[in-house]
């Protein structure tokens, strides 16, 4: 199944079916090319944002630990946009938030906004540290079982041998790449031993860290997007935070992790997944684009991806990061 058999009438029906409601018919999408984001309006012109999920991405199951995730994160008081309970139409689960029409899951939330918050000085890092802090004493009230799980054990060795078993690559790079994903592998798998493993966002980069005026009229900082929430070390959310690397990044990172102490114990001695963490980053979003290939407009978004050039810069990436992981 694809988005080209979503259409209008298909998002407009299934919504209004599934909170009986009516809408006005205003359907403005937004830019996302993973998932189908549109903002839509009730006839008592109240704005909704309809949310329907890409196929084949996430499992059902997978889809309510998102929801269940951000709903433990509202509980905590952390600002969050927490999905609405649906009427009808709902998948089977014990979240009511998850719809299914046509095939497509799909939810629905309030309309929010904010300012992209920019990390420009030391409060800037102290404030987003203490924020992922709380997101993860609320991740730690339970585990996520359909989650990834991120570990180069488990989830890099499936992207690797996934990448290899398809066509995505030139036949005469294929060693090439499995020989340093391989040494990745080697080199980064014991730096996990014994480390937890909680609810982390997954892609807590500074585009998903929104400002606005809180309740009270302050200044509040709210976090969006969970679609890629996974089981992992607490120190990736800080990975994509960091100006650049670890080496290049000790302040910053200190900072962080120094807010982040505000409510959580942070363990320093993770510092040592950064780099590690970043080379699995790499090869998971490669295997990631290697699975929306036979999608319609994928070429149209990345033209360059699969060419040769482009496997060769990535290898050399990879090779790059590996000897940063061996400097380390």
């Amino acid at each position: 199944m694809h988005f080209e058999t979503l259409t209008p009438d298909t998002v407009i029906s299934a919504i209004q079916d599934a909170m009986e409601i009516n809408l006005t018919g205003l359907l403005t999408p937004f830019p996302s090319y993973i998932n189908r984001v549109y903002e839509i309006e009730t006839e008592d012109e109240k704005r909704l944002v309809a949310k329907f999920y890409r196929p084949g991405r996430w499992s059902e199951r997978a889809l309510l630990d998102e929801h269940l995730f951000i709903m433990d994160c509202a509980q905590a008081d952390i600002s969050v946009v927490p999905p609405l309970e649906l009427q009808h139409n709902t998948a089977a689960g014990v979240v009511p938030t998850l719809g299914k029409s046509h095939g497509f899951y799909f939810a629905l939330f309030p309309k929010k906004s904010g300012r992209l918050f920019e990390l420009n000085c030391d409060e800037d890092y102290l404030r987003v540290g203490s924020l992922i802090g709380r997101i993860h004493l609320a991740g730690k009230k339970r585990e996520a079982d359909d989650r990834i799980i991120l570990d180069p054990a488990l989830s890099t060795k499936g992207d690797i041998a996934e990448l290899l078993a398809g066509s995505f690559m030139p036949e005469n790079l294929k060693r090439e790449f499995e020989t340093v994903c391989t040494e990745i592998v080697h080199h980064i798998t014991p730096l996990f031993s014994g480390v937890e493993k909680i609810r982390i966002h997954g892609d807590c980069h500074p585009g998903n860290i929104l400002s606005r005026s809180g309740r009270d009229g302050s200044d509040e900082l709210m976090v969006i997007d969970f679609d890629d929430m996974a089981m992992g070390p607490a120190v990736q959310d800080l990975l994509l935070l960091l100006p650049g690397h670890l080496k290049d990044s000790r302040k910053e990172f200190n900072l962080l992790a120094e807010g982040y102490e505000h409510f959580m114990e942070f363990d320093y001695t993770t510092a040592r997944l950064l780099e590690p963490l970043r080379a699995m980053r790499i090869i998971y979003f490669l295997a990631w684009s290697a699975r929306q290939v036979e999608d319609a407009g994928f070429y149209h978004h990345f033209p360059w991806w699969g060419t040769e050039d482009f496997w060769k810069n990535e290898i050399r990436d990879l090779a790059n990061q590996l000897d940063e992981i061996r400097e380390g």
